[in-house]
């Protein structure tokens, strides 16, 4: 009879002492998810509206740039092709200077631009400032008609690719300075076009990511340009022999 009732004390017992162990653990309140857990899992909740958020904000980009790049027809059927071409520059947040004068005429960060360059109509540009700015192929149709052009900047510019390095040649007789450092979007492939260009004087190729094997480079242009003065800076010029024969081959049968 005693051992029954000692047995069944310590069946009473038992859950007591279990839920005496358990107690901390249970009790223990759950820590929030940081903030970078949270953003993670909504980004991952909501991965389609993300993606399409980003394919629109991109598509908005790349008609803007479009928009600036229109061809000024208008302005020029009225008001003749140097107005149309300074005012394009302008409106792109650039400048530029007239032949025979020493003014330059430039925007301000705002935009704001002195409209007495209309006062110059049958005077052609000489000297175009177009850096940091989003000109592209599209848009060297408003310069089309400036056959005295000498210096054409367009450093840092974002949409400066091969193809506008072709479109240069509407410039071979008159232009002799040319700065298209700094553009991401030049390649290899778009340099050989510049031997167009019969009497450059000046040209700065300096820091141009998108080319490869710069020593090469430089050598096949200094060759294709034999009178002009080229600078590239920026670059580890440490030539590689690996590809660089190819590389050779490819730029000279392009030239």
């Amino acid at each position: 009879m005693s051992a029954t009732l000692l047995s069944l004390l310590r069946c009473c017992q038992r859950p007591s002492l279990l839920h005496v162990v358990r107690r901390p653990w249970s009790s223990k309140p759950l820590s929030a998810p940081g903030l970078q857990n949270r953003l993670l899992l909504f980004l991952t909740q909501r991965f389609h509206e993300v993606e399409m958020l980003l394919f629109k904000k991109s598509q908005w980009k790349r008609r803007r740039i479009q928009k600036k790049n229109k061809y000024y027809g208008f302005t020029q059927k009225y008001f003749g092709a140097n107005i149309a071409a300074a005012y394009y520059i302008l409106c792109m947040k650039g400048g530029f200077r007239f032949c025979g004068q020493s003014d330059w005429f430039r925007a301000n960060q705002k935009g704001k631009f002195n409209w007495d360059f209309l006062n110059h109509k049958d005077i052609t540009l000489e000297e175009v400032d177009l850096n940091n700015t989003f000109i592209n192929y599209a848009g060297l149709a408003n310069l089309e008609g400036q056959q005295n052009l000498r210096t054409l900047s367009v450093r840092e510019c974002p949409e400066v690719d091969d193809w506008f390095l072709a479109r240069l040649h509407m410039f071979q007789d008159s232009l002799e300075e040319l700065d298209i450092s700094h553009c991401p979007r030049i390649t290899t492939g778009g340099l050989p076009a510049l031997r167009n260009l019969k009497v450059l004087r000046r040209l700065d190729v300096s820091s141009l990511t998108g080319i490869s094997c710069p020593s090469l480079v430089i050598i096949l242009l200094e060759e294709m340009l034999p009178h002009c003065q080229i600078t590239a800076t920026g670059y580890d010029f440490s030539l590689t022999e690996e590809g660089g024969k190819e590389k050779a081959e490819h730029i000279q049968g392009q030239a």
